[in-house]
């Protein structure tokens, strides 16, 4: 096991992987920007190394400057957590080429399943659903017209590179089609320096449904069964549970074997999630693959007992898998909500500035994971998610009462956040009958 490891990531992960590593006897070194000096990553660090000013370009998306804080705080491993460069096979190679394991999957399977193209025909080899489109990237508009006219409108372009719903346009015609395949292109060239966009068939309707996996470097790989993410804005996950209220154990068990021999046949490892669309029919469809931990891992934990951060690291240290995929059981139902501090009422603006008054939920089977506190400062230059309220029950509707419940104590002043949001949520009546698709949290509020 290693002795040291450093964290290249900050918020509420970063003191998610702090507190593993402790856990496991490991020391911890945080690095962290300017603008997070005051965070809870860094008071509960072993040591702590700022690596620059706040503009991710300067500090966390920095690699010279990570890697000389890890050989300054000579450190054995550094976990990406996610976001940043959690899924930059370049950042890893440069990990292990300076002798300092990254806390992931091998370069190989990460560029392998992080090319969304690639992760297809991989797909479509071992019988893993996959939705009809390109058979490869989109050479010119003709190929794609007539794509699309042989699949049916409508159609969905996608980049191959990256993720977060950028580089993704849904077109109804040949029009919208060829300005949408222009428009992803620029878009994804912005984003993760590639313009590289395929073609799929837009599924209406869908729900949102991954797999945990994780894998050793011995050949073992388990499924911890499923989520269920379609509560989103903006194709940003905003409510997450386990396990999916709508899928019976047969399509569980077919969806998760399925996963499963993915990523088997990228000879993968560590932490992953699987994603699938699920249309109205119930037939899933490959989206992608996150090759690192998901900010939605607790509901996972919470309903099969396994510490997905620990795991993790005891993979990237060469050691075995500590269960096996029989040991693997769901109990009862667990449901996490993104705190972000945004204004609902204003379109979502980001709300920056100094938390007054912070006082957090608790009693049986409620989680909070944070790096906040009364006093903290919320920068504007990250993410605004600043916590992640988790419960879990033995069923679902005593999980949303027992959500209802928390966030009713959930104090933050005088920040605006979503906790008001996810109150209206919880007593919506198609959430709790669990009739609502991706689009359904956009069509409610109107945007």
């Amino acid at each position: 096991m290693f002795s040291r490891i450093l964290i290249a990531n900050r918020g509420e992960i970063a003191v998610r992987i702090i507190r593993a590593a402790h856990d496991l006897g490991i020391e911890a070194v945080a690095a962290y920007s300017t603008a997070d000096k005051d965070s809870k990553h860094v008071r509960i660090a072993d040591q702590a190394i700022c690596i620059g000013p706040p503009a991710p370009a300067d500090s966390y998306l920095n690699i010279a400057r990570i890697i000389a804080a890890a050989e300054v705080a000579n450190v054995d491993a550094i976990h990406p957590g996610y976001g940043f460069l959690a899924e930059n096979s370049h950042f890893a190679e440069v990990c292990r080429s300076c002798n300092i394991e990254f806390i992931g999957p091998s370069v190989e399977s990460m560029r392998l399943l992080g090319d969304k193209v690639q992760c297809k025909q991989l797909a479509v080899r071992h019988k893993v659903p996959t939705s009809p489109g390109s058979k490869g990237k989109i050479e010119d508009e003709a190929n794609a017209v007539k794509t699309a006219k042989e699949i049916g409108y409508p159609v969905i372009i996608k980049a191959a590179a990256g993720g977060g719903g950028r580089g993704m346009r849904v077109a109804h015609n040949d029009m919208s089609l060829r300005s949408g395949i222009k428009a992803a292109r620029q878009e994804a060239e912005a984003a993760f320096g590639d313009g590289t966009v395929y073609l799929e068939k837009f599924i209406e309707h869908a729900r949102h449904v991954e797999v945990q996996i994780l894998g050793d470097q011995h050949g073992n790989i388990v499924h911890l069964y499923e989520r269920d993410c379609t509560m989103q804005r903006r194709k940003q996950k905003l409510i997450e549970e386990s396990p999916c209220p709508v899928i019976s154990s047969d399509e569980r068990e077919k969806l998760c074997k399925a996963a499963v021999r993915l990523c088997k046949s990228a000879g993968y490892y560590s932490a992953g999630t699987v994603e699938f669309l699920m249309g109205s029919d119930k037939t899933f469809y490959l989206m992608e693959v996150n090759t690192r931990v998901q900010v939605e891992h607790p509901v996972t934990e919470m309903v099969t007992g396994i510490d997905i951060v620990k795991e993790q690291l005891s993979i990237a240290a060469g050691e075995k898998l500590s269960f096996s995929q029989k040991q693997v059981k769901q109990r009862g139902h667990a449901i996490e909500v993104r705190i972000n501090a945004e204004d609902p009422a204003k379109n979502f603006a980001p709300c920056a500035g100094t938390i007054e008054h912070f006082d957090a939920p608790g009693g049986p089977g409620v989680r909070v994971d944070t790096h906040c506190h009364a006093g903290y400062r919320i920068p504007p230059n990250y993410d605004s998610m600043i916590a992640k309220l988790i419960v879990h029950q033995p069923t679902r509707d005593q999980a949303i009462a027992s959500l209802k419940r928390a966030l009713n104590e959930f104090t933050i002043d005088p920040i605006k956040t979503t906790i008001p949001l996810h109150a209206d949520l919880m007593r919506n009546g198609n959430f709790i009958r669990s009739d609502v698709d991706i689009n359904f949290v956009e069509r409610l509020l109107g945007l």
